[in-house]
């Protein structure tokens, strides 16, 4: 099966400023797929939001922020310093390719409004029904964002503590 790429912001918030530990000071906005089939799944079944691209012919950081968009129904938070917006090195997660940026900001999570997908339920029914790309958002601590994120993707919480405690 072929590679797919697939761009993603990681939108981060200090939560407890004066904890020296990054991982116990910060949250990640991480996002549960829509539809029946995620409907009961909890752990290991949340996300980043991310979507599709190709590299060929769009740029993985314009597409991160489409897909962040299309998502949330919010455009990325504008980082306080542009700087802030810190490419993480690409990894794999099954057959995905997953190229994400890290950006502090925040959103309240119960404001999102995600655009919708069409799917064939229950699957070769022949049945379609339209859902949302995404049910909800919340944020985690990177400890519990480990037992949130889909299993190809709890690297992402390294990544992050790695680049916030300023090693590449």
């Amino acid at each position: 099966m072929a590679s797919v790429n697939s761009a993603g912001i990681v939108l981060y918030r200090l939560v407890a400023p004066s904890d020296p530990s990054v991982e116990s000071s910060t949250e990640i906005l991480l996002v549960h797929p829509g539809g029946p089939f995620w409907a009961n799944k909890d752990q290991h079944g949340w996300s980043i939001p991310k979507g599709e691209f190709d590299p060929e012919t769009e740029d993985g950081r314009e597409a991160a922020w489409r897909e962040f968009e299309e998502e949330l129904g919010h455009p990325v938070p504008k980082p306080v310093k542009p700087d802030r917006v810190i490419p993480l090195p690409p990894f794999r997660a099954g057959r995905k390719t997953i190229h994400a940026w890290l950006v502090k900001g925040d959103l309240d999570p119960t404001t999102i409004v995600s655009s919708t997908v069409e799917i064939e339920w229950p699957p070769r029914s022949g049945r379609r029904q339209t859902v949302p790309e995404v049910d909800r958002a919340a944020w985690f601590g990177l400890s519990l964002a480990r037992t949130k994120l889909h299993k190809g993707q709890t690297g992402l919480v390294d990544l992050v503590i790695d680049r916030l405690n300023g090693r590449s």
